[in-house]
């Protein structure tokens, strides 16, 4: 009979299996993501993986918490990192590009995979709403700033959909030339903030061109598409 598992232990060991998924997720698609292939992975059991997770769903909500939180922290370092509300939107536009571009699969695992309903699992509505509450933050400020005037949870969402659909289309190939996605997300954000009655030089820019932030292709069986899944 295996003996009792310390907190720290059952951590550790979760922790090691939802990393060792993401990858799995990243090279083999969600067709390809199965506990026994995760196991031997990780050099254990079959059954191993029952100890810590109810079952297959419980390690994707888990998988999802981890990106969400991922995602959640480069943003919030952008934020924090510029002195004023008008370079802050700037750095968090530029980190959310940068993270969708670099971390294709912890993306996709965020607003590309349905959820049956993440309420029943609290790390996961805590990382969801820690991300909802990022990517609006810096609205807020504009508003509160008055350089954006309207609700500002309703100008996030916008701003939301246009970086992800460009993203998306990003990471499908569609855009293959930086200077190109560029120009098309400082035109949407352009015309996006104006109809919400953006001042001058307050408008999130595309981060500058890097090797790392060429666009990789989607995970093996899965065919990169818009989500329309909040957060």
């Amino acid at each position: 009979m295996p003996r009792p598992l310390s907190a720290p232990e059952i951590a550790r060991f979760r922790h090691r299996l939802v990393v060792a998924a993401t990858r799995h997720f990243a090279r083999h698609g969600l067709e390809g993501l199965t506990l026994r292939g995760l196991a031997a992975e990780l050099g254990v059991s079959p059954m191993t993986p029952y100890r810590y997770f109810a079952d297959k769903e419980a390690i994707l909500a888990a998988m999802q918490a981890h990106a969400f939180d991922r995602f959640a922290s480069a943003l919030e370092r952008a934020f924090a990192s510029a002195p004023d509300p008008t370079r802050r939107a700037q750095a968090v536009g530029a980190a959310y590009t940068r993270f969708a571009l670099s971390e294709p699969a912890q993306y996709r695992l965020i607003f590309d995979l349905p959820v049956k309903d993440p309420t029943a699992d609290p790390a996961l509505a805590a990382a969801a709403a820690r991300a909802r509450t990022t990517m609006t933050l810096y609205v807020r400020e504009l508003v509160a700033a008055g350089q954006l005037s309207g609700d500002p949870e309703r100008i996030g969402q916008a701003a939301w959909a246009l970086m992800h659909g460009a993203v998306m289309l990003r990471l499908a190939g569609n855009f293959s030339d930086e200077d190109t996605y560029n120009a098309v997300i400082r035109a949407g954000m352009n015309a996006l903030f104006k109809g919400f009655g953006s001042k001058p030089g307050s408008l999130p820019q595309p981060p500058q061109g890097s090797a790392r932030d060429k666009a990789r292709p989607a995970p093996k069986g899965r065919q990169p598409q818009a989500s329309t899944k909040r957060p």
